[in-house]
């Protein structure tokens, strides 16, 4: 009973954490805007990912050239 239980919380849960994604796709995503709109969070999730890419290659690249690097 207790698992079951875990379970409808966590439905319950994502439910509510997608409200704004259904307000997004029912409303926003009808305007002229539509495909950027809709993929907005994509979009940051990419800027993001790129950002972190950089800073990760840039302190490699720095390791490597003070030879700091971990030559394990």
């Amino acid at each position: 009973m207790l698992g079951l239980n875990i379970f409808k919380f966590i439905g319950e849960i994502f439910q509510v954490l997608f409200i704004p994604f259904e307000w997004i796709r029912l409303t926003l995503a009808k305007g002229t805007a539509g495909w950027f709109t809709s993929n907005a969070v994509n979009w940051i999730f990419l800027l993001i990912l790129i950002v972190l890419l950089t800073y990760w290659v840039l302190e490699s690249l720095k390791f490597k050239r003070e030879g700091t690097e971990d030559r394990a």
